[in-house]
């Protein structure tokens, strides 16, 4: 058991580190394509390496059309707003911001459930409280204002939020796989018609960047979901909350290591401020989860 745990564990920083050095990928890109156009291609690459899945799961229980395709279009909405005004706010921001920001949809998740009457315990709004005074000190600028592209980061990390919460009930009756690709092709469609409709195609620019678009489709929406759901059929809950979480530390490095950019000693400080608020918001889980769980 002890074994499988940490082979889950590394499972889950590999998916981490993917998925934080995806902001990256993402950020460079910017300075060829536009968001949108970017969105389409990695969505559609993202639907491509899950057929690989999709067909090794081709004896499985068949799935009802009518709620599959509803699931589709809702969460695919969903994932197209957060992808979009990320991908939209990472012309104007860092990787580092964009990952920090992005990440706070794990504060998010508990008061959004408010709505639904979940209980939120006190955890959740001492860690909310943390990651606002984080916030402050990385995006505030001299103006008193949120600097403009976190401010759209800002706003997707509630869509991510929305979108967590509706995956999870969707996941309950509906396949993950076939929802995951259902989602993704409702994405890529929604955000073709937007690069048809603001921005140009330009196949010389694309193929500038095919390895971070590469990178973000296969990588970090094909094999970074599956390693997730692969590890945390071992992994105890606590070890994902706070493994998981690192993301954003490594979309950070890789925007210093990679794109030369510098948070500076307050960014530096408000980007830990809001990890502390981010894993404080997961202390229930870390007490009351600590056994492995299916995903």
């Amino acid at each position: 058991m002890k074994s499988r745990t940490w082979q889950a564990d590394g499972l889950l920083m590999v998916t981490a580190i993917i998925w934080g050095l995806a902001f990256v990928a993402q950020r460079a890109s910017m300075e060829h394509i536009g968001p949108f156009v970017f969105n389409s291609a990695r969505f559609a690459l993202g639907c491509l390496s899950l057929l690989p899945l999709l067909w090794w799961r081709r004896n499985g229980p068949a799935q009802p059309f009518r709620p599959l395709l509803l699931g589709s279009l809702a969460a695919g909405t969903l994932l197209f707003a957060g992808s979009s005004l990320q991908q939209i706010g990472l012309v104007y921001t860092t990787a580092a911001n964009a990952g920090f920001i992005t990440g706070l949809y794990i504060v998010m998740v508990p008061i959004l459930a408010l709505f639904w009457r979940h209980k939120t315990d006190a955890y959740t709004w001492i860690g909310a409280f943390v990651s606002l005074v984080g916030l402050f000190m990385l995006s505030m600028t001299d103006q008193w204002t949120l600097a403009y592209g976190d401010l759209l980061e800002l706003i997707g990390a509630l869509f991510w939020a929305g979108h967590v919460l509706l995956i999870g009930w969707l996941c309950r009756r509906l396949d993950p796989i076939r929802l995951a690709l259902g989602q993704f092709l409702v994405c890529t469609l929604l955000s073709l018609g937007a690069a048809l409709l603001w921005e140009q195609f330009d196949l010389q620019a694309l193929s500038n960047v095919w390895v971070p678009i590469g990178y973000a489709g296969i990588l970090s929406v094909g094999v970074a979901y599956t390693l997730q759901v692969v590890a945390q059929r071992h992994a105890p809950a606590a070890h994902a909350a706070i493994i998981l979480s690192l993301e954003s530390v490594f979309a950070a490095l890789g925007g210093w290591l990679l794109l030369d950019e510098s948070l500076g000693t307050r960014g530096l400080l408000g980007c830990a401020i809001m990890l502390s608020g981010m894993l404080i918001s997961q202390l229930p889980v870390m007490r009351d989860r600590s056994r492995p769980e299916p995903a």
